[in-house]
């Protein structure tokens, strides 16, 4: 049976990171997104980002490399990663539901990545694990991953809640959003029953990482932590098959959309893209944009509606 928990484990890690790399190939491959050319952007120069301003303020920008602040992304990008900054100004009593779920997925990862980290220690170094060193990691994989699960579990319940009660998010709510919720309830739920009802003498979570390095088979985890941990990896394989790898794409949306300036005078293999995208014909089903398939994107783009219609 350990051997069995095990594959589960392995392929359930193996497949949400290649689920994860294919998505992110694939968003790279599709052609350049419509900018939304708001001001400033994150990695303009602070002194003009300060009052919403861009490089086109400068008369011979074209003259110029543009100016890349990685600190200005930072600053945007780690508070909307990590707290939500966005939900937080715009929808606060959504905040109070996601967050919690969120943070708790992020507790529960660092808990799973030191738990490794303390194993790998273990099986190279077992005299490190007498040191305060070992204890330290044991009560931060210990605490984070108990914390996680638990706010994993009610913002989980909260959002559940909120879909089938809020009328203004009904019409935004499918079977697969209650069955995404329902599967990280269950599974973080059985978990942490696993670890509360424990029984004496079972393997820890440090013994199980160790094994399943190893691939130790003699040890024996608890029913309810196998039922757990396997559920844990038909999760983790499942996330990328669905919108809830949009953690993949919030990079993409960010870099290749809102905050993509970059001047195509200055980028030879930009203007090969455009010239490229200018040659494709799209088909949309409103009738006054004229895409029927036929017409190219640059005669779209260079005729006037107006004058097609009087035609």
């Amino acid at each position: 049976m350990t051997a069995i928990l095990y594959s589960f484990i392995y392929l359930g890690v193996l497949a949400f990171l290649i689920g994860c790399i294919a998505r992110a190939v694939r968003y790279a491959r599709t052609p350049m997104h419509l900018r939304w050319e708001l001001y400033p952007v994150p990695h303009e120069e602070p002194k003009r980002a300060a009052h919403g301003g861009s490089y086109f303020e400068v008369s011979d920008w074209w003259t110029h490399s543009p100016h890349f602040s990685l600190w200005g992304e930072l600053k945007a990008m780690v508070p909307e990663m990590a707290f939500l900054k966005g939900l937080w100004e715009f929808n606060r009593p959504m905040w109070r539901r996601s967050f919690p779920f969120h943070f708790g997925l992020y507790l529960a990862a660092a808990s799973a990545a030191l738990v490794v980290v303390a194993a790998m220690v273990s099986l190279a170094a077992p005299a490190l694990m007498a040191t305060p060193v070992a204890t330290v990691l044991h009560y931060l994989y210990k605490g984070a991953g108990l914390i996680g699960a638990v706010l994993v579990v009610a913002g989980a319940l909260a959002l559940l809640v909120k879909r089938l009660t809020d009328d203004n998010l009904k019409n935004y709510t499918t079977s697969g959003d209650i069955f995404n919720l329902l599967f990280f309830i269950v599974t973080f739920g059985l978990l942490i029953a696993a670890y509360l009802l424990r029984p004496p003498g079972s393997p820890g979570a440090l013994s199980l990482v160790a094994g399943l390095l190893t691939f130790d088979t003699t040890v024996q985890a608890s029913g309810l932590m196998s039922a757990g941990l396997v559920l844990g990896a038909a999760l983790a394989a499942y996330i990328p098959l669905t919108h809830m790898s949009h953690f993949v794409g919030k990079y993409f949306t960010y870099h290749s959309i809102r905050w993509d300036d970059q001047p195509a005078v200055s980028s030879e293999k930009l203007r090969k893209r455009v010239a490229e995208y200018l040659t494709y014909r799209p088909t949309w089903s409103a009738s006054h944009i004229g895409a029927n398939g036929t017409k190219t994107w640059a005669e779209i783009a260079t005729a006037n509606p107006a004058q097609e219609a009087k035609k």
